[in-house]
């Protein structure tokens, strides 16, 4: 029994020191996207919070395109120390059943540090679209299928994905046109070219607060704090909920007391008073939930995403 003791002490003493030590370097943050967005913009929040946290310095480095693959592939490879970890979105969930030649498999390689914020998203219309809620809108599709088109900022991108997934639950049909990002998808919808598109709050906010587009719902699984008084697109359609996160993972074989370390600092970073308000400022809100809540809500997000690209025949290579 004592040799038993002894064996099993040894076995979990690389990771108890690891977490000791942890961490003895930069801690490096790859960011799946571009310079100044939601996944660049969380990451250096998150970077600044580990370095006063953890004592090393954080260093975000982007390395955007190809959906966040090529970013996640090069973290998913390197040493699983907690040294280097990848920044990304809920394309991270789409990536397995939209892509079928990824270099790496993201449930098997990759395991979440947390979710760390959420960015409220919402449906916005063209005046000219008689619409003015959810209800109306299924209405109108169903007696005009494939005639109501929205824009999205691109192919498998979360605002085609959003309304996909409410034809789906809708059982109606609309047309996609998709754009190279947001800003010229937006622009023709302000324009009357298309009829509507899912974007973020901070992004329309304030051409619906002008009359320029007219807001349907929001797409989340609840009311976003900013907007309380928008009805969620659930509440009209039972089981519709997109909630447009950013992501901070890990190579999988990270030792645990690593991972809970590193949860840890970035809970009391997105937690911290300064730190929610400045997010409220730019339209996120943070998550930052533990080891365990973090893993199953994206095995679920893979698993619903899955069902939404086989029913809408979404391929991205």
């Amino acid at each position: 029994m004592r040799h038993l003791s002894t064996l099993c002490l040894a076995l979990l003493m690389p990771g108890l020191a690891s977490a000791q030590t942890f961490p003895v370097k930069p801690i490096r943050i790859v960011a799946a996207a571009t310079a100044g967005g939601g996944v660049d913009t969380s990451a250096r929040i998150v970077a600044q919070g580990l370095q006063e946290r953890l004592g090393q310095p954080g260093v975000v480095e982007n390395r955007p395109g190809g959906g966040g693959a090529p970013a996640s592939d090069f973290v998913a490879k390197a040493p699983p120390d907690g040294h280097i970890l990848v920044a990304t979105s809920i394309g991270h969930s789409v990536l397995p059943s939209s892509h079928k030649n990824l270099p790496y498999n993201p449930e098997r390689d990759l395991t979440p540090v947390t979710i760390m914020v959420n960015s409220p998203n919402i449906l916005v219309s063209h005046p000219s679209l008689p619409a003015k809620t959810i209800p109306d809108l299924i209405d109108i599709a169903r007696k005009r299928p494939g005639e109501i088109n929205y824009a999205s900022s691109g192919n498998a991108s979360p605002s085609h994905l959003a309304t996909e997934n409410l034809k789906l639950l809708a059982g109606v049909d609309m047309t996609h046109v998709p754009y190279k990002g947001t800003a010229p998808g937006l622009g023709d919808v302000l324009a009357g070219r298309v009829s509507m598109m899912f974007t973020s709050i901070l992004s329309a906010r304030h051409l619906v607060d002008a009359g320029r587009l007219r807001v349907l719902a929001t797409a989340g699984t609840k009311r976003a704090m900013s907007w309380p008084e928008l009805p969620t697109i659930g509440e009209s359609v039972p089981g519709y909920a997109v909630d447009v996160w950013y992501a901070l993972l890990a190579p999988s074989a990270t030792p645990r007391p690593v991972m809970e370390r590193l949860n840890q600092a970035v809970a009391s970073t997105l937690h911290s008073p300064d730190v929610a308000k400045k997010l409220a400022s730019i339209g996120l809100e943070p998550v930052a939930e533990s080891l365990a809540a973090s893993d199953a809500y994206i095995k679920a997000e893979i698993k619903k995403w899955a069902r939404v690209v086989a029913a809408a025949k979404i391929t991205a290579n």
